[in-house]
């Protein structure tokens, strides 16, 4: 397995041979290439880490291995600051802002976001020799038959058109071997689980149930009679370890992608989680997540597939942890940034990024390189050594260079924010310019206007105040134009990474 780690790296360092050493280089790549687990938490900050926060009222052991054995980011922000606009983002590489989506999420009745012509992460891979599989929360859209053509397939009064019966247009279409996935979040009906594209059990029964207490609802709705939310995160689990258990198998490297239902509300520790934290229901499902983690870990050791698997673990956008929250534990799920999930403030937007690949990546590295979601579709054509896509992944950068050494050079030029209700911001170098004043997300107050002779957006030196104190957008007019400017060429050119 070493040699086969020596010959990949001296793969990825090799460069301008011929065509004939090319091909033999091309097969090198295929016999040494990584399996990759990319596991994507729901709604989890960046403070819930143990090692990234020494305050936090949560101990997350499995995480925190991976973050002292391989590299983290202290700089990695999502696309987007809620949940389908980034798992848009990481799967094509692409701001989801270009997209139909403007603002907001989907429901879990809505069709594709994806166009089925859009090259994906995993149609990618697949091109490229990868067994890929996607287990968890979708939230991406499905295409769904109606029972009555003439009609929306729309909930109404709870009661969708949908006939569960008939195919699903599932991530298949995608470049997806194998899924095994919810539609939408696990408060978001339907709830059912759909597998390659059939409903494992039809949702005939509808669930009203409203429990009391902060986090712990979900919205009435359609529900298969076996599923039972509270099981929900372990049953994604197993599919995973079971996915992997079968890789070993196989001589073909592997891609899953594993998305979390937690720690998004409903909040629901169980078993030996309740009481874990410091931090309540949220804090316990919070060590539900490591847990999780740790099995999949755990599986890839047992099956002898450590060694050769690159270990991704992030989050979709930062926790939804209110004040009110903040008032009732010492705990700090977004750390020390401003504000909360779905904001255009740092706790919006920057989260957890930790990744380990045995003998590849150094252990203990820590990278400043500001980076965001949509980077894994150039990061892994940079890892394989293979050419990028001709058309598509438009806002994905190769940070592989960050991944294995302290590269002080910046690979990306910007990243660009964008809260929930469309707000956007702009981050380059130590300057993030915002046009607008307001959270733009779930912090009051959303919009905010300009008294006269105010500054009527925000610049933050970032660098320094990361906290987002000190707003220097009026002493520095030069820097608010060129910000504006790039973003604005970013939004119209329709790529940022050209």
């Amino acid at each position: 397995m070493k040699i086969f780690k020596f010959l990949f790296i001296l793969v990825l360092a090799i460069s301008c041979k011929s065509h004939a050493t090319i091909k033999k280089q091309d097969t090198i790549v295929k016999n040494t290439a990584p399996n990759i687990v990319y596991i994507l938490a729901d709604d989890m900050g960046y403070g819930d880490l143990s090692s990234l926060n020494s305050e936090s009222g949560i101990q997350t052991p499995h995480m925190d291995k991976i973050l002292k054995e391989g590299v983290h980011f202290t700089d990695a922000h999502t696309n987007s600051s809620v949940c389908t606009p980034t798992r848009y983002g990481i799967i094509t590489g692409r701001y989801a802002w270009r997209s139909s989506l403007k603002k907001g999420v989907l429901n879990g009745y809505k069709p594709a976001l994806i166009e089925e012509s859009r090259p994906t992460v995993a149609s990618y891979l697949k091109s490229n020799g990868y067994t890929t599989a996607c287990v968890g929360k979708w939230h991406i859209g499905l295409d769904m038959q109606p029972k009555d053509g003439d009609r929306s397939i729309k909930a109404k009064d709870g009661l969708s058109n949908v006939d569960f019966s008939k195919r699903i247009k599932d991530p298949s279409y995608l470049g997806f071997d194998y899924s095994y996935i919810i539609p939408a979040s696990l408060d978001i009906p339907p709830y059912l689980y759909i597998e390659n594209g059939k409903a494992v059990e039809l949702p005939t029964e509808y669930t009203t149930e409203k429990r009391k207490g902060r986090g712990l609802s979900w919205r009435p709705g359609e529900k298969a009679p076996s599923f039972v939310f509270d099981q929900v995160l372990d049953n994604f689990t197993k599919k995973s370890v079971s996915f992997i258990d079968d890789q070993k198998k196989t001589d073909s490297p592997f891609f899953l992608y594993f998305a979390l239902t937690a720690p998004h509300t409903p909040w629901l520790p169980v078993g030996d989680a309740v009481g874990k934290s410091k931090a309540g229901d949220y804090g316990d499902y919070v060590t539900m997540v490591d847990d999780a983690v740790g099995a999949v870990v755990t599986a890839l050791e047992k099956s002898g597939q450590l060694e050769n698997t690159l270990i991704i673990v992030t989050s979709d956008n930062g926790s939804n942890w209110t004040e009110r929250d903040k008032q009732k534990f010492a705990h700090r799920a977004n750390y020390i940034y401003k504000g909360q999930k779905a904001d255009i403030y740092e706790g919006g937007h920057r989260v957890p990024y930790i990744a380990k690949w045995p003998g590849v990546i150094p252990a203990g590295l820590e990278s400043n390189q500001l980076m965001c979601t949509t980077d894994l579709f150039a990061t892994l054509s940079g890892i394989l050594n293979l050419p990028k896509v001709e058309k598509g992944a438009d806002d994905s950068y190769n940070m592989w260079p960050a991944y294995t050494s302290n590269i002080k050079t910046p690979i990306r030029e910007a990243v660009v924010h964008h809260s929930m209700y469309g707000m956007f911001s702009i981050r380059k170098g130590k300057w993030k310019y915002t046009p607008e004043l307001g959270s733009g997300g779930f912090t009051k107050p959303k919009n905010v206007e300009a008294k006269p002779n105010e500054a009527t957006g925000t610049l933050y030196d970032i660098i320094n105040d990361p906290e987002e104190k000190n707003n220097l957008y009026k002493e520095n007019p030069e820097v608010v134009a060129e910000l504006s400017s790039l973003l604005e060429k970013y939004k119209k050119q329709g790529y940022s990474n050209k």
